[in-house]
């Protein structure tokens, strides 16, 4: 079973960064596309990002397009998600997901795979 653990997570300035990561307990990744999602208080969850199984093909939500980028190592069966110039409105509770990651993705595609417990980015000065 895919069972995903999130880290990285913190508090941090505006215009900070972080990096998150994705692994997965009791299956290794490298078999699937990945997501991140996040879900702000009293907001539902939305995607983030998601890359391809081999990691040559991403895609990217508008709101953080050109200041997230997500990659991954399949030798350390490990996706990262380096979060770059961050605002207050990207505050939520971060996870990794399997998910389907190609030209029709969009942020309310759901992801798969058995949700960890997130982790949490908060921006605030």
């Amino acid at each position: 079973q895919l069972q995903f653990v999130e880290s990285g997570g913190g508090l941090v300035q505006p215009g900070g960064s972080l990096r998150l990561s994705c692994a997965a307990s009791e299956s290794p990744l490298n078999y699937h596309a990945i997501g991140w999602f996040r879900q702000a208080p009293g907001k539902e969850r939305e995607g983030v990002t998601c890359i391809s199984v081999n990691g040559d093909y991403t895609r990217y939500a508008d709101s953080v397009k050109g200041r997230f980028t997500i990659s991954r190592d399949n030798a350390k069966n490990t996706v990262y998600l380096q979060m770059n110039s961050l605002k207050p409105e990207d505050t939520a509770l971060y996870y990794c997901a399997g998910v389907t990651c190609n030209y029709y993705w969009t942020p309310d595609i759901p992801g798969y795979g058995y949700w960890g417990q997130g982790t949490q980015v908060t921006v605030s000065s």
